[in-house]
């Protein structure tokens, strides 16, 4: 039997808002896990008023709600900001540190600045307060609406690196270790946007790069 899905509401914001932190930023990220392609954080703050909003999950939602919502979010936000971090910086600081460097380009775009934070379980170094529980993006609505963003700009530059890329099947896996993308790497090698540092990427290298040693937040997924 299929689980409901779960429906976001503001009781995370609630307790900054009790605080009298009113401009709360939900934060989130896409392509963490990925083998190629940026790592893409987005910041929404949203009206600090707990009206229901269409905003879920990105992982509950099609490609198409994804699009709709997505437009929605950027309507009705008090500020929103989306930035990546790509596999250069990423081999440089490991996936953790460059997701971390991401978050804190896109917060300090937000205008107005906020006075909290919301994320899904990424533990930022700020100087405001933060909530940072486990699978936020599906309980809060700050930090849904910042996963659909995340979500469809990560999208839309993978499609664009599948046309500068061919022939690894960017577009339809956005990078992940699926099995074509695995047959793919095998036949045509490691591209420019592949992330050296991952294991599946490293033992690919011609010759096996020394250069990239296991981190604390490096992504080891085989």
């Amino acid at each position: 039997m299929t689980r409901p899905a779960v429906t976001p509401d503001w009781a995370f914001e609630r307790e900054h808002w009790r605080r009298g932190y009113f401009r709360v930023a939900g934060v989130d990220e896409a392509g963490r896990g990925a083998w190629a392609g940026p790592v893409t954080v987005a910041a929404v703050i949203l009206p600090g008023t707990a009206l229901e909003y269409p905003f879920r999950d990105s992982k509950q939602l099609t490609a198409a709600q994804r699009e709709d919502v997505a437009a929605e979010v950027r309507r009705v936000a008090l500020a929103w900001a989306v930035e990546h971090a790509w596999p250069d910086e990423i081999d440089e600081k490991n996936i953790l540190g460059a997701t971390h460097a991401a978050a804190l380009r896109a917060l300090a775009r937000l205008e107005p600045r906020p006075q909290a934070l919301v994320t899904d379980y990424l533990k930022l170094r700020v100087d405001v307060p933060i909530s940072a529980p486990p699978k936020a993006d599906a309980l809060s609505y700050s930090v849904a609406a910042a996963s659909v963003l995340a979500k469809t700009e990560r999208d839309r530059i993978m499609l664009e690196l599948d046309a500068a890329h061919p022939g690894y099947g960017l577009a339809a896996h956005k990078g992940y270790g699926a099995p074509a993308h695995r047959a793919a790497l095998d036949a045509q090698g490691v591209s420019a946007v592949h992330r050296r540092s991952f294991a599946p990427i490293r033992a690919r290298l011609d010759p096996p790069s020394p250069l990239f040693a296991t981190s604390p937040g490096q992504e080891e997924t085989a």
